[in-house]
Order: structure tokens, then sequence, then C-alpha cells
């Protein structure tokens, strides 16, 4: 018996699921050349358009030039430079935390945090929605394991009633893939009911919600009582690489002992963590990306209904526009790619079976007038592609 990829491969083709990797040739930004085109992009991450900023570039130089290129050993051994510990430090103030860890990916920050916490004869208790990192962290840990339906506290509820041992509920802030927001006060009670701990993963609402774009934590007005176990990713809206564990100094000194992907691996080059606390100065600083950006989410939804486009409910840039069949949803990306536009095809298994979609994402480096081509490109894409069966 051998491995069959070749059939695998074509199943994935003949289901509409096949994916490729465009090719950037340009800096980040929405103004882009990929496989040598050049296209006005809304399908990056980087809300607040920090990922090729100046002076976000200036401190990264600055801080290779002192540090170097490498971290050149896990943070246990001599890889915690003093570029860590400041961008550390500045997290945890940032955050209203007493500590914070640094960790080189949301989907290792996810693993170490859940895995390091919970085992067998406890519980964790996800949102169906969750991450595909959170999820996985989940089954690895050893614990009893259990889903709640989207948002839904009857759903946790009955859950938590059922948990045994240590009991984690673990939830995205900004779900990824639809935009909106988890019931965090409601999670909260929910758990506190039960004595449980809130994890909230909110790698798309820092920069975007909060006064001060402290995420979902800071627009709901909670503290660390109610969320124990804040993670946050730096290559999103910050702009550059990486990801934090924010909490109490008893979690980040666990973290330190018992979470594997921390222990185990290389640290970030310490430049990058020069590059972060710029983009952390100009994120707290620079409210006007902030507002700047509702005021194009709220343009574009206005121009997406008009349109009479199913528009998933969503406060945030990300702004899912429901397709359904994953060939319509391919089909309208590359007729609006042929107009000028990259807004990419999301389709199962990151969504559910039956709405594939178009994820358009804003940033702030988006002007109103790029929103409105979006739109009259959006509206003749959907008129040259017929209904898919």
């Amino acid at each position: 018996m051998s491995f069959d990829l070749t059939a695998r491969l074509a199943e994935r083709r003949a289901a509409h699921l096949y994916r490729q990797r465009p090719l950037l040739e340009t800096p980040q930004g929405v103004r882009v050349v990929v496989d040598g085109q050049p296209l006005l992009a809304f399908c990056n991450n980087d809300y607040l358009g920090l990922a090729n900023d100046p002076e976000v570039i200036e401190a990264f130089v600055a801080g290779a030039r002192t540090w170097g290129v490498g971290g050149g050993a896990s943070h246990l051994v001599v890889g915690h430079s003093t570029p860590h510990h400041q961008l550390e430090e500045a997290l945890a103030e940032f955050t209203g935390r007493p500590r914070a860890l640094l960790m080189s990916s949301g989907y290792m920050a996810n693993l170490g945090a859940v895995t390091a916490l919970v085992g067998q004869g406890d519980t964790v208790l996800e949102d169906r929605l969750n991450h595909a990192s959170l999820l996985d962290a989940g089954l690895l840990s050893g614990a009893r394991f259990s889903r709640y339906l989207h948002n839904d506290i009857s759903s946790l509820t009955s859950r938590l009633a059922k948990a045994t041992g240590n009991t984690l509920v673990v939830t995205d802030g900004v779900f990824s893939m639809d935009g909106d927001l988890a019931d965090l006060p409601a999670v909260c009670a929910a758990a506190r009911a039960k004595d449980a701990w809130v994890m909230v993963d909110d790698a798309h609402g820092f920069g975007c919600l909060g006064r001060q774009g402290g995420g979902i934590v800071e627009h709901y007005g909670l503290d660390v009582k109610d969320v124990p176990v804040l993670i946050g990713t730096l290559g999103k809206a910050f702009g550059t690489a990486g990801a934090f564990i924010a909490g109490s100094e008893e979690l980040i000194e666990t973290l330190i002992q018992f979470a594997r992907p921390y222990i185990y691996t290389t640290s970030q080059p310490p430049a990058v963590a020069c590059a972060t606390l710029k983009s952390l100065q100009i994120l707290r600083e620079q409210s006007w990306r902030r507002e700047h950006l509702n005021r194009l989410i709220a343009q574009f939804r206005a121009g997406v209904s008009d349109l009479g486009l199913q528009l998933m409910d969503s406060p945030t840039p990300i702004q899912p526009i429901v397709m359904g069949s994953s060939e319509r949803a391919i089909a309208v990306s590359a007729a609006l790619r042929e107009r000028g536009i990259l807004v990419t095809a999301i389709r199962p298994p990151t969504v559910p079976r039956g709405t594939a979609r178009l994820r358009v994402t804003l940033c702030a480096a988006h002007s109103e007038s790029d929103v409105a081509q979006l739109l009259d490109a959006l509206k003749q894409a959907i008129a040259a592609v017929p209904e898919c069966e």
C-alpha cells in the first residue's frame, strides 16, 4: 500500500478547493504587484497600514544594526534579548496586565497556552467557529474537548454543566472568517458561574477595537479577572510578526515552565521586537487610523447593501460576502482580479460547506475612492458571473 497523493490532489481540484500561493512582488500594502499584475488589494490583515510604515521600518533597521538579524537561541537559553524584554513590558502595560510573554507565532501562542494549562481530566470548551490553531490546541491538550454553538451562551452553559477538572473556555475575540465579535461579557459571566477560566485569542481585535486599540477586552470594559488568558498576534494590526500571551504573574511563569512551543523554539529576531515597539506606539497614539478605518467600513457596508449582496454581520475590517459555492466564490474573485481588485475566495474547510465567501478586508491605508472602486468592480463582477448550481 502506498500514499496516493495524486488522487488526493485531484479530488481537491475537482471540488474547487485547490489552493495556490499568489506571489507578492512588492512590499505589503493596499497597492501591490501579484504574479506580475498591479492590483488594489483588499485581502491582507494589515488593518492599520503599519506593515510598510516608514517609522516601523526604520525601527526594524536600527534594531538589526544593533542586535543583528537572528534570535540565536530559545528564550530560556540565551535568546531573550533586551528588546524582547522591553516589548513584553510594553505589552503588559498596554493590556493592563502584570506580565506578557512573547511567542514566535499566534498558532504557537494558542498551542502553548492551552496545552500548558489543561490536560487529562480537565475540560476545554470552544466556540464552533474558533480559529484552527485553537481547535488544534484543544485536541492536542488531552483534555475533554467540546465545541459549543457559535456565540450561543445557552449551548456553552449546558457544556459547562458537564465539565470536569479545570475548565478552560476558549474563544476568538473577532472571528477571522465572519468578522463578528464574541459575546464576551456573557461568555465571561457563564464561565465565572462555574469557576472556569476564559481564554481569548484577539488576533483580529487588537488595533481595531477599543479607544486605544486594546481590542475586545478594552471594547467591553473587561479585565484580567474576566479574561485570565489573553492572546494577541503581532502580524496583523501591529504590522510585524510574532504573538504574545498576557495575564498574571503566575500565568506567565507557568507558561515559561510548561509551554512546549515557548521552551523549544528559537526566539524571534530582536529587530522584530524593536519594530513592534514602534508600531505599538503608533497604534496607541494615532487614533485617526481607527477612525478612518471605521468610516471605510461604514461606506463599504452601505455600498454592498445597495448591491443586494449577503454581507455578514461584522463591525470590523473583516467584511465577508457569502457566495455559497466554492465555484462561484472563485469565479467572482477571478472577475474582480480582471478588474484590478484582489480579494481572496475563502472555501471549505476554512469555512463551513455552502458558505464559501469573498473575504474583503479593509485597511487604514485605503481611501474612500479605493472603496468606491472596489464597490464598482464588485457590481460588475457579480453581473459577469452566473449563479452556480
